[in-house]
């Protein structure tokens, strides 16, 4: 009997042992799990895997250098454009032109046109001489008291005088040319605060001075009115008086000057032209 039961295990093994292993890997070979095996399960997993485990970059908070470029650039930016619509007013409105002048003042000078200002003042806008009632100064003593060497056209010749205002702020320097007439020349440190407010009844000009664009001129008589401050820094009070023709420029960036009493544009540009250096 144990040798039946033995040789029918024996022959079950031989049988059943050797067909078994084959039956389950045809029958592993023929079942398809679905979305499990293939490439496409792969690349899905592994894509998976790489979006769980690998951080994606993220942009770090740029330092304090980048972030003060990045600042200057936009400021940069901004104030081209600003600029940019600036000069387009000031060469296509000349009413807007006269607004933004007056508030941005010209070294020292402030300008507005009004229409409905009036042309009359003193007779035909007489040129004032140069004198602070005891008659005029030399231009060395008008220095010594403004402190400030003045800029001499050659164009001119010698001067007939010079006095300074007030407040000492103010130096100005005078010719008589033949005819009676006079010619002066006022000159003081570049303000940003006006010292001379001029309102116009027609737009000014723009006029050329050694080379650059960079003067104006007022080709209409016009109201002047001259602020003065006495040693405390309070206003005196105000000089006002009809101008006539007048070029206003800057001379190296450090003193304005206002030509007045040569009615010729032209004429006055090359005076300017000619007062380069200080005597």
């Amino acid at each position: 009997m144990s040798e039946g039961d033995d040789g029918r295990r024996e022959d079950g093994d031989a049988t059943g042992g050797a067909s078994l292993p084959e039956e389950l890997r045809a029958l592993g070979r023929g079942i398809r799990v679905p979305d499990v095996d293939g490439e496409s399960m792969a690349e899905r997993v592994l894509a998976r895997i790489l979006a769980e485990h690998v951080p994606v970059p993220v942009a770090e908070p740029p330092g304090r250098w980048a972030r003060a470029r990045a600042w200057a650039r936009r400021r940069r930016r901004a104030l081209a454009a600003a600029l940019s619509g600036l000069l387009v007013i000031l060469v296509l409105t000349p009413p807007v032109r006269a607004a933004v002048a007056d508030w941005f003042g010209f070294g020292g000078v402030a300008a507005r046109v009004d229409p409905t200002a009036s042309r009359a003042g003193s007779p035909g806008g007489e040129v004032p001489g140069c004198t602070d009632g005891t008659g005029p100064l030399s231009v060395r003593e008008a220095a010594a008291r403004a402190g400030f060497d003045p800029l001499l056209p050659s164009a001119l010749g010698k001067p007939a005088g010079a006095s300074v205002s007030a407040d000492r702020r103010i130096l100005s320097v005078c010719w008589h040319p033949t005819g009676g007439r006079t010619i002066r020349i006022d000159e003081f440190r570049a303000t940003i605060s006006p010292l001379f407010y001029k309102t116009t009844p027609v737009p000014w000009e723009s006029a050329r001075v050694h080379g650059q664009d960079s003067a104006l001129w007022f080709g209409e008589t016009h109201e002047l009115r001259m602020l003065l401050q006495n040693p405390d820094g309070r206003a005196y009070a105000p000089v006002v008086r009809t101008a006539g023709p007048t070029l206003v420029w800057q001379a190296h960036g450090e003193l304005t000057l206002r030509l007045e009493g040569v009615s010729s544009k032209s004429r006055a540009q090359e005076i300017a032209d000619s007062a380069d250096s200080p005597p």
